[in-house]
């Protein structure tokens, strides 16, 4: 196992690159602490499987370096990076069984059989394989197949990285929670470092420790779960974790503080940095407003019941605004007021976060 760190990283797939338009992925440096669990989250095409790609050797960066601990490896092929990868679709020996699948990786690695007959069983049972160790690859499910590659990439441990490119994308909802839970459960205990690619933010925050938000190439923010929905630092994210996800609205601001609908909002630390010119926003998440006495003035629109709670639409001129009630009775009229909750009240310039 080892620490990662991308160094200066950037890539393109132009051979002369010009804007930042052209780079697959913008200039990053990034830290990975050895036996963490980390997750690159972000839509199609954001550069998460070209970033998991230069990490596992398949793709050389444009510039930049990959470092495991000590090594610099930005120009080793991937099988002397050792790790381990778990692909989108199924990979498996179909002529094999699923025992012989599961030791494959094992066995050319010369682990005496013992070793190997004890290591395959406790992954197949962590992966419910167990009834078909004997069985022929060839004639399991999709969901079946990948839990062999998902196995796979479990079953070694000497590797410095386990990494998952969208693994889960063909089990069917129920196992993907099931196998969530396993994954997590399985890191805990051996505590190799693990880097899974997903565009699911649910597979994302179940997952990881720590997750990094990627949008155009960009590492927009990096943290634990908590983190980024508490503290989004980049709008993007605001939108892209949470669901529904963070309320945005033009604002300016007066006294360190900022107006909106003509009202002052109240923050947990009034803004003290200058950023004159810059497009400003406030953002507030659904969860942390409430319906009060006063407040910003708005029309309910619709009220959707989203089983655990009620998501209720409404409007402040031309802006929607959404907030989180337990229970759709006794909601206030047409027009109604708002409090955003000011420990959870951010300000945006061009998209970023100030404070």
């Amino acid at each position: 196992m080892s620490k990662i760190s991308l160094k200066n990283l950037r890539h393109s797939y132009e051979p002369e690159p010009g804007p930042a338009s052209e780079w697959a992925l913008n200039e990053m440096s990034v830290d990975w602490s050895d036996g963490g669990a980390y997750a690159l989250l972000g839509p199609s095409g954001c550069g998460k499987t070209t970033l998991l790609n230069i990490i596992s050797g398949l793709l050389a960066p444009t510039e930049g370096e990959v470092w495991f601990g000590d090594e610099n490896v930005t120009q080793l092929p991937p099988d002397h990076r050792n790790i381990a990868q778990v692909f989108q679709f199924p990979v498996v020996y179909d002529t094999m069984s699923v025992y012989d699948n599961l030791a494959f990786p094992l066995r050319n690695r010369k682990v005496p059989e013992p070793a190997i007959d004890k290591k395959v069983r406790e992954i197949a049972e962590m992966l419910d394989l167990g009834d078909t160790l004997m069985s022929r690859a060839a004639g399991l499910t999709a969901d079946g197949k990948q839990k062999i590659s998902l196995g796979r990439g479990l079953v070694r441990s000497d590797v410095n990285v386990i990494m998952f490119d969208e693994p889960l994308t063909v089990i069917d909802p129920h196992l993907k929670w099931v196998l969530r839970s396993k994954l997590k459960e399985l890191h805990q205990r051996i505590r190799t470092t693990m880097i899974y690619v997903t565009h699911d933010q649910t597979e994302a925050l179940t997952i990881a420790d720590q997750v990094v938000v990627m949008k155009d190439g960009l590492v927009v923010q990096i943290g634990t779960p908590v983190e980024l929905f508490e503290r989004p630092k980049h709008t993007f994210v605001g939108h892209f974790i949470g669901s529904p996800g963070m309320n945005v609205l033009p604002c300016h601001m007066e006294q360190g503080k900022p107006v909106y609908a003509g009202r002052q909002l109240d923050m947990a630390t009034p803004i003290t940095q200058a950023a004159e010119g810059a497009r400003l926003e406030v953002g507030i998440r659904p969860e942390f407003i409430t319906f009060a006495e006063t407040g910003i003035a708005v029309r309910i629109n619709k009220v959707s019941d989203a089983g655990r709670f009620n998501i209720v639409d409404t409007t402040s001129g031309e802006d929607s605004i959404k907030l989180l009630v337990p229970s759709a009775d006794n909601l206030p009229a047409d027009t109604a007021y708002l409090h955003f909750d000011p420990a959870h009240t951010q300000v945006y310039a061009d998209d970023w976060m100030i404070s």
